[in-house]
């Protein structure tokens, strides 16, 4: 198997139940994608929906439990038994494009790339924005303008393998420090420029939700910050990682 898919789901089961609906219409006729379906300790009927489609495509799909951690926690749970060369983490709540996959893994190959992103849809109940990349110039452009959602990517697993880096368990922003802290090892990162993914926006979402823990934002690039100094390379990138700080703060 060459791309593993990943979807975490807590007390989700409509909206994952809306997500699996669409999985025939992705792995009909494709050999090399195959789905890692998390529970984290949900409490509604996500367990059932889940193991109806891992029963029902067992040649397709990986069905985990585990007690609840949140998002990070699920994610880092099932790197582990993703086999595959690329890695992609797939909100329970979102909806992709039926050849999203096919086309990113195709120039993920072409291209030998670590990372292959796309472009994406803000959808919101009554008009929808599309998010635009392009290629960056090297490093320091990325870590200055890259998209820092994990959502739009695929990662070769072989990057995080070896870089160690790890979704922070219990933070808001995970997607930031995860990122963040892979891009100084990234030797090729591609882009397909279609708008595959389409973001949902509800009201009471964690990322729609302004309260106490938007602090953690801070302990995030804390976090960011010690991991570049701890390995000797925050001089390089020490203009950026302060002005991502600043804006982030702002």
């Amino acid at each position: 198997m060459k791309l593993i898919i990943q979807i975490p789901c807590y007390n989700e089961a409509e909206t994952l139940e809306v997500a699996l609906n669409d999985l025939p219409k992705h792995i009909e006729g494709i050999d090399v994608i195959e789905y890692l379906i998390i529970n984290d300790g949900s409490k509604d009927n996500s367990e059932t929906i889940a193991k109806e489609y891992a029963s029902k495509y067992k040649n397709k799909i990986i069905y985990l439990k585990k007690e609840n951690g949140g998002l990070s926690d699920a994610r880092n749970y099932a790197i582990p038994y993703a086999t595959g060369e690329y890695i992609a983490f797939l909100d329970s709540d979102d909806y992709v494009e039926v050849n999203m996959y096919e086309q990113m893994y195709e120039k993920a190959k072409k291209e030998n790339a670590d990372i292959v992103e796309c472009d994406f849809l803000w959808e919101y109940p009554n008009e929808k924005i599309e998010s635009k990349g392009r290629i960056y110039k090297d490093k320091h452009d990325i870590l200055l303008n890259a998209r820092v959602v994990a959502w739009n990517k695929l990662i070769k697993k072989e990057l995080i393998e070896k870089t160690k880096v790890k979704f922070p368990y219990g933070l808001r922003y995970e997607d930031v420090e995860f990122f963040y802290k892979l891009i100084p090892y990234i030797n090729k990162l591609d882009i397909v420029n279609k708008p595959f993914v389409h973001y949902v926006q509800r009201d009471n979402s964690i990322s729609n939700s302004q309260n106490s823990r938007t602090k953690e934002i801070i302990d995030i690039l804390d976090n960011v910050i010690n991991y570049y100094k701890e390995n000797a390379i925050y001089e390089e990138y020490k203009n950026e990682l302060e002005y991502n700080y600043a804006r982030y703060i702002l």
